[in-house]
């Protein structure tokens, strides 16, 4: 499986989710990434899969997609995953 990233240490205030991503700390508040985080619940918010290759993070709960490029302002073409893949 292609590894993109490594997204940990997930955690929320009550308008900023705040994660590290391969090894950096980022903060992202929710009203510029997402109206479904900005208006769930708690329970809802702390109910969060992140996918095996490290790609994007899902909430069930609300049913939110979030990637992980997309919250970085990149993109991966795939010769950049393949190049990921092999570290």
């Amino acid at each position: 499986m292609k590894k993109y990233h490594k997204a940990s240490d997930i955690g929320f205030t009550e308008d900023t989710l705040k994660l590290t991503i391969d090894g950096k700390q980022y903060e992202f508040k929710f009203s510029a990434i997402s109206k479904k985080l900005a208006n769930a619940s708690p329970v809802e918010r702390n109910r969060y899969e992140i996918s095996p290759s490290g790609y994007g993070i899902h909430w069930p709960l609300i049913d939110e997609d979030l990637s992980i490029d997309g919250l970085l302002g990149i993109k991966h073409t795939p010769q950049d995953a393949k190049e990921i893949s092999q570290i």
